[in-house]
């Protein structure tokens, strides 16, 4: 991998307090009021912005970590990937929305 300078800049001039904000708002996230795919969105987006990678695993904990509950039980006991977890859970929203 070749060394960015904008990214070294980058750093150089953001405070730690920047980036500790951006992994306390990634920590916090959850699904709220948003879609499943709005919701995976925004961890991606806010991944990117504070430079976490992180493995698949991680990842699916985070976003399952946040779903709603009656979602997420259903999800947590199907998903094998990121992708399929996704897909289920907007499935299982479709389905929640349905019965009320």
């Amino acid at each position: 991998m070749r060394n960015d300078p904008f990214v070294f800049e980058r750093r150089l001039f953001m405070s730690n307090h920047y980036y500790r904000d951006l992994y306390l708002k990634l920590q916090g996230l959850n699904q709220g009021s948003k879609s499943v795919d709005e919701y995976h969105k925004e961890i991606e987006i806010a991944m990117i912005q504070a430079n976490v990678v992180e493995d698949r695993e991680a990842t699916m904990a985070r976003l399952l970590n946040g779903l709603h509950w009656d979602i997420a039980n259903v999800v947590e006991q199907h998903y094998v990937e990121l992708k399929n977890m996704v897909h289920m859970a907007t499935k299982m929203k479709r389905q929640l929305k349905r019965k009320l």
